[in-house]
């Protein structure tokens, strides 16, 4: 049997080693926001786990919460099927854990992706929108600290497609006021600031693994803490809320006043989830992780030619992200927001792209309230949300992943440069 695994991994390996061969010049008029960024490696890890006959969550999904833990320097890592699972999972630990109650105040960024806001109404409590630096489109902490009541509980930054928020004003703003941190770093996978990795500044953070992403599973998240409380009732949360005993020595049997003799496997002590990540997946993310630093280097180096272009040709016409000394992007995209002395909208632009095979979006969900599903549902907002509308109305991305090249950008630069000559 374990000739013939040999003998199929290496056919496979043989089919595939030279398919993946994106970019060429047949490519060159075609930027996605995202592509494959898996090879044969991966392909023979998910075959493997196949051929094991597990396939649901197992020995490669724990080994994928070490490594990944390990690396971002968190003592646990807990794998969910997608980052949206993660986010609902740890805000549900962190309202468990620390008795936060229906109503109480969870603070977040304006403009940001939907899921960042969508699990603190479904678990009852208040999303607080605050707005955004327009310099980085992250989270200002000044606008933290004004929203603060006696009933906010959690300050949840995002570091936006990469860009790490300031945690080290955040950090000292929930110490004054004893909030909790909860870190959505779902873009920004290896960002840092003084090489302190994002997912490691706060009381949780959750990343995903979504295939558009610096690193993937297809789907899939993590969550991670150090705190071994709040550790545990993730797990529990992610398989059905079922019992979860740390110690060793206590047998397989459960019992109290009213189960004798039960076995742990089928007690369920909380109202959970199935949110778990399959075997596969774990496999797939091995190996995602042992490129992840490599991956990011090219798109930091695309991201460097890219913004030297802009700066020296389109300064009068794109405002690009400010990315401290300190500050390590990971660069998920790359932002470009239309100042005011456009002539042009964002959708001219866009339309001009997209006709030229090139993909773009607009900056997650803009301002979330702003957004049908979220208009009318328990909220407060901080402020006018200026900055927050504004790239609502005016920011767009595109695509530097690894398989972007120079030849890429320059083609990229060139119709934006036709567009403009068209648009004055």
């Amino acid at each position: 049997m374990k000739n013939k695994r040999e003998s199929i991994k290496n056919k496979i390996f043989e089919l595939i080693k030279d398919y993946y061969n994106y970019p060429n010049d047949q490519d060159l008029k075609r930027i996605p926001i995202s592509t494959l960024l898996y090879d044969s490696k991966e392909v023979i890890a998910a075959l493997e786990s196949l051929l094991d006959g597990w396939i649901s969550q197992g020995k490669n999904v724990a080994e994928f919460e070490k490594l990944f833990s390990k690396k971002i320097g968190v003592k646990h890592g807990i794998a969910t099927n997608s980052g949206s699972s993660a986010n609902l999972i740890a805000l549900n630990a962190l309202r468990e854990v620390y008795d936060i109650k229906p109503g109480d105040e969870v603070i977040l960024p304006a403009a940001t992706f939907a899921t960042v806001a969508m699990p603190i109404l479904q678990l009852g409590l208040i999303p607080v929108y605050v707005d955004v630096e327009r310099n980085s489109l992250n989270i200002d902490p000044v606008e933290i600290e004004k929203a603060i009541t006696n009933k906010t509980k959690i300050i949840m930054p995002v570091h936006t497609l990469g860009l790490p928020a300031d945690m080290e004003k955040i950090s000292i703003i929930a110490k004054k006021y004893k909030i909790l941190i909860f870190e959505d770093c779902c873009e920004a996978h290896g960002a840092s600031i003084d090489k302190k990795l994002v997912g490691s500044w706060g009381n949780i953070s959750a990343f995903s693994f979504f295939v558009a992403h610096n690193m993937t599973t297809g789907e899939g998240g993590m969550i991670l803490t150090d705190n071994d409380e709040i550790a545990i009732k993730c797990r529990s949360l992610r398989e059905f809320g079922r019992y979860n005993d740390s110690s060793s020595d206590s047998g397989i049997f459960y019992n109290d006043k009213i189960l004798k003799d039960y076995d742990k496997r089928y007690v369920f002590s909380e109202v959970g989830y199935n949110m778990r990540m399959t075997d596969i997946c774990g496999a797939l993310g091995i190996e995602q992780l042992k490129k992840l630093d490599d991956m990011n280097f090219k798109r930091k180096k695309n991201a460097i030619y890219l913004n030297k272009i802009i700066k020296r040709t389109f300064s009068n016409y794109f405002e690009l992200p400010f990315i401290p000394n300190n500050f390590e992007h990971s660069y998920y995209t790359f932002s470009l927001t239309l100042t005011n002395k456009c002539q042009f909208t964002r959708r001219e632009l866009c339309e001009h792209l997209e006709n030229n095979n090139i993909e773009t979006r607009p900056m997650m969900a803009g301002s979330l309230p702003d957004q049908p599903g979220l208009r009318g549902k328990p909220s407060r907002i901080q402020g006018t949300l200026k900055n927050s509308r504004y790239i609502r109305d005016k920011t767009l991305f595109i695509g530097i992943h690894p398989m972007v090249t120079k030849k890429h950008i320059d083609y990229l630069v060139q119709v934006i440069k036709e567009f403009i000559s068209n648009n004055e």
